[in-house]
Formats: structure tokens, C-alpha cells, sequence
């Protein structure tokens, strides 16, 4: 069995998984297990740092899934739908499932790493959307922890869509 308590100064923080490489100078973070870790089946954890100057991913927003943040250390912002605000150490910011009104993203706006604890609902299928590059994400299952896909995965753009019944 897993042991069910792990201290935070016990979690490695390391570098995306290949597979999640982020592009580009806006994105950063290190990762660290903790769900898994302790034995979770309903809720993942993790701890998140970002560097100065950096988002740990895109804004997006969970048709299904609730995500929770706890800053652990440092500062920078949080951007919730069309609204900004500041978080520092010991703030706890919720986001729960919704439309692009509930999308939102961390920004570490300052210059030392920002680090927090997220928590989320594991429930699959999910369905996200990312309203700055208008895509949308289509999930059936969690990523692999080595990051590669695990079940169906599909982004597109609404874009592209077509009829029920083209091609039939």
C-alpha cells in the first residue's frame, strides 16, 4: 500500500515530461507527484514552481473537473476570466468547472518563483477550452505520468468544425 502522508519538502520538483514540453519563452514550471504519490484516486495533486516571468500553461478553463490552488511561496497573479488579481503566500484560489468565464491562469509576475499546491478532480471524459488561441481540448482519460497520451485526445478549433451528418 501506499503511504498516505507525504511532506512537501519530500516532492521532487522537476522539468515537464518530454511529452509536455512547453513552446515558447511565456510557459515554465517544474512538477512534482503527489497524488499518486500518496495513494489518491479521486483527486490529483501536485506542486507547481514557476519561475519569474513565466505561466505554468495556457489560460484554460475545465467543462468538468473543479481545480484548486494553494500559493505556497512567493507571489504574481491570477487571471479568472476577464478579471486579474493578486495571490501571495497562503492564498487559496478556487476554480470550478464552467465556460470561458471560469478559464483562468497563473502568472508569476514577480522575481522569485512562485510555488503552489493544485488539486483537481479526476473525472474523465473532460472537455477544456483555451479562449486566448480559440482551441478546445477533448480529453477521455489522464495523461500517462511520462506525459505521453493515454485514450482518445483531440485539440481543435470550433474553427473547423462541420455538420453531424457531412461525410455520411
Amino acid at each position: 500500500m501506499t503511504h498516505p502522508i507525504l511532506n512537501i519538502s519530500d516532492v521532487d520538483l522537476k522539468p515537464r515530461p518530454a511529452a509536455l514540453a512547453a513552446p515558447g519563452e511565456r510557459f515554465d514550471a517544474r512538477l512534482g507527484e503527489v497524488g499518486n504519490r500518496v495513494g489518491a484516486r479521486k483527486l490529483g495533486y501536485n506542486i507547481t514552481q514557476i519561475p519569474p516571468g513565466k505561466c505554468a500553461f495556457p489560460f484554460h478553463n475545465h467543462r468538468v473537473n473543479e481545480e484548486m490552488f494553494l500559493v505556497l511561496e512567493g507571489s504574481g497573479e491570477v487571471r479568472i476570466g476577464d478579471q486579474r488579481h493578486a495571490i501571495r503566500a497562503g492564498d487559496v484560489i478556487a476554480c470550478p468547472p464552467g465556460g470561458p468565464e471560469s478559464a483562468h491562469q497563473i502568472v508569476n509576475n514577480s522575481q522569485s518563483e512562485l510555488k503552489i499546491f493544485a488539486v483537481s478532480t479526476m473525472i474523465y471524459p473532460e472537455i477544456c477550452d483555451y479562449p486566448d488561441s480559440s482551441k478546445f481540448l477533448v480529453a477521455e482519460s489522464p495523461r500517462r505520468p511520462d506525459g505521453t497520451v493515454a485514450g482518445f485526445r483531440f485539440v481543435g478549433r470550433t474553427s473547423g468544425a462541420v455538420d453531424y451528418w457531412d461525410g455520411e
